[in-house]
């Protein structure tokens, strides 16, 4: 099989050592073999990204567009192929496999476009005779730090907009998943992006990933995990006053009111919290429900819910693959004890499934608590898997107070009839996502995507012109064609 190498400088990097990628459905299939990153590695492939940063931030727009086009051109037409892999190598089933692969080739269609019309202003100067404008100007090399869930979407929202701007990238994706983010950068280089200009490094936290954020050379750290591992890298970047954008975790709610359709909430509560097998930062993991509806809506939830089918991503037939790895479904089982100590009730699922097929990976069912309140661990904490917390409101102003008791403010949801509770509701959640009528998850390619709190740090990912915003400087410009010295009528800066 041998070993998957680096790509640094244009160049595959044969390693030494090397760590086993694991189809989570299946222990004994090993998809591949990575290579063990080091620092030596981390920091040869941000000096060729320093290398190449000036000949590809000095390329002209039409050039970078026809080479990120080309990407595009190139992920949709494997879209099978690709997500296949995907579904193999991340558990989760095929349709969302090549869902996550089509979305990929989307953002790369949709960001291409970017690199024609990337804008900056043109203001009048409070003198005569000078000429102000504002350009936006790369700001170099730029770290891109990804989590295991999405390995080619995620991978992909970061790294196009970042070479539109005209920055070059060093990649370190999650140690879970790196064969969807192996294939994205495969495809960079066939389709003649400069070398150096994408830089690919495998490897643990410790050894590939600090050095991205302790190097003085890397301007930009843009890191999508948890909220914990956030702080860190923020607190990493502080000491070379580097630019870090942060897209975390969520604990986010969606309510249900008494005069919601109760068949479309549990559809999306269906949808939001088992999609991806709970593995999203957007997925519903509280149900606030009117108490008026709120025992119909469990019964209907659980029977839906009870027809899902668990098992290996890549049967079609399967509606909930496994969790990634050992050590995240053993923080899932911990949670459901922890849910069980603090007195809520498992309706559904709550035990690892072991016999058969199951034996072989690292399943767990659907899970649904009821008997919660908002003060619980379970109600609080990012569990990251197929387990729903659901609690009861008095209204709409209670369920809103419960919504908002949160140390995350990532996506929200309401379900309700009346325009006038819908509006109240999307003024009153903090979050930086709200759906009415919908679920908590299913973002799209050219719309802002962050959140509040300790789901981020003010910047968005996603559309076009905010994500420019942070792979971009700002610079203004005066020609004074006067021909005479002009002292500021403001200030004397």
């Amino acid at each position: 099989m041998g070993i998957h190498p680096n790509f640094i400088g244009g160049r595959w990097i044969e390693a030494s050592a090397a760590a086993p990628n694991v189809n989570p459905s299946n222990t004994g299939d090993i998809v591949g073999e990575y290579a063990r990153g080091t620092r030596a590695d981390a920091n040869n492939a941000i000096e060729a990204a320093k290398a190449a940063f000036q000949a590809w931030s000095r390329s002209s727009p039409q050039l970078r567009y026809d080479a990120l086009k080309k990407v595009s051109d190139e992920i949709l037409s494997r879209k099978d192929e690709l997500g296949r892999l995907l579904a193999r190598e991340e558990g989760k089933i095929f349709a969302e496999g090549v869902g996550e692969v089509v979305r990929a080739g989307q953002v790369f269609a949709f960001f291409s476009g970017e690199a024609l019309r990337i804008a900056g202003e043109k203001l009048a100067s409070v003198r005569p005779n000078i000429d102000v404008e504002i350009t936006r100007e790369p700001l170099g090399v730029v770290g891109l730090i990804t989590p295991w869930n999405f390995p080619i979407a995620i991978p992909s929202w970061k790294l196009i907009p970042a070479l539109v701007c005209g920055n070059t990238v060093v990649i370190k994706p999650a140690s879970e998943s790196p064969l969807s983010c192996y294939h994205l950068v495969k495809v960079c280089q066939e389709v003649g992006i400069p070398r150096g200009v994408v830089n690919y490094v495998t490897g643990g936290g410790e050894s590939a990933g600090t050095p991205l954020t302790r190097h003085p050379g890397v301007s930009l750290i843009s890191f999508t995990g948890s909220s914990e591992t956030g702080r860190q890298v923020s607190l990493a970047c502080a000491e070379t006053f580097k630019r870090v954008s942060l897209e975390m975790g969520g604990k986010n709610a969606m309510i249900v009111m008494d005069d919601a359709r109760l068949d479309l909430a549990v559809e999306g509560a269906l949808w939001g919290a088992f999609a991806t097998t709970g593995q999203r930062c957007t997925a519903t993991s509280r149900i606030i429900v009117h108490k008026k509806v709120h025992k119909e809506f469990v019964d209907r939830l659980v029977e839906r819910a009870t027809a899902l089918k668990v098992g290996d991503g890549l049967d079609e037939s399967v509606d909930v693959g496994p969790v990634i790895s050992e050590a995240q479904l053993k923080k899932v089982m911990d949670y459901v004890q922890i849910g069980r100590d603090e007195g809520a009730d498992p309706v559904l699922g709550g035990v690892r499934l072991t016999k058969n097929e199951y034996g072989r990976g690292f399943f767990f069912p659907p899970t649904i608590f009821t008997g919660v309140t908002r003060g619980m661990r379970i109600a609080k904490e990012e569990i990251f898997g197929p387990v729903v917390c659901v609690l009861a409101a008095d209204g709409l102003d209670d369920a809103l107070e419960i919504a908002n008791d949160s140390l995350y403010g990532l996506s929200s949801s309401i379900y309700t009839q009346d325009v006038n509770r819908a509006f109240v509701a999307v003024r009153e959640l903090e979050t930086g996502i709200t759906y009415v009528n919908s679920s908590t998850i299913g973002a799209e390619t050219h719309l802002p995507f962050g959140g509040m709190r300790r789901s981020g740090n003010g910047h968005r990912e996603g559309a076009g012109h905010t994500a420019i915003d942070i792979f971009s400087e700002w610079k203004t410009v005066y020609v004074d064609y006067s021909g005479k010295l002009q002292k500021a009528q403001i200030d004397n800066n």
